[in-house]
């Protein structure tokens, strides 16, 4: 058919995610939370805290909320299930980093069959995108804007 894209589906791109901005240094995480409830990068955000002062199981409630998110946000940018979600634009970071926290606080718990399948959903997404969220420069949070 003329016009078809023969190499799969069109990558989805999100619009900006109006957490983004309230995600500043020294913002509180569950303040931006519960103003932004729907968004994937505050949740991501929330993850990270709580995986960062060593708190598993709230690091993993929270990036699975971030996830489901994330996962309602591709679906009404026409994702159908499969196809790229490019680190690249910048806001689908908060969709990756969503998966990806829920990928460190299930092998945290030790559910490895949550990591393999999200690994190969973020590899299916963007191969460079779990490296791009495991090289951090030095010193800088791990939820920083704009990463």
């Amino acid at each position: 058919m003329i016009g078809e894209n023969l190499l799969g589906p069109e990558p989805t791109l999100l619009a900006d995610d109006p957490a983004a901005a309230a995600l500043q240094p020294g913002a509180d995480p569950e303040a931006v939370v519960r103003a932004h409830p729907e968004s994937p990068l505050a949740w991501a955000v929330l993850a990270d805290t709580a995986h960062a002062e060593g708190r598993e199981i709230e690091a993993y409630a929270f990036a699975r909320v971030g996830y489901h998110r994330g996962l309602d946000a591709l679906r009404k940018a026409g994702w159908r299930g499969a196809g790229p979600v490019s680190w690249a634009h910048v806001p689908n970071r908060g969709v990756l980093r969503a998966l990806y926290a829920l990928r460190r606080a299930a092998a945290s718990i030790g559910e490895q069959g949550e990591v393999d399948r999200l690994t190969e959903f973020l590899d299916g997404a963007d191969p460079a995108a779990i490296a791009a969220m495991e090289v951090r420069p030095e010193g800088r949070p791990e939820h920083a804007p704009g990463d």
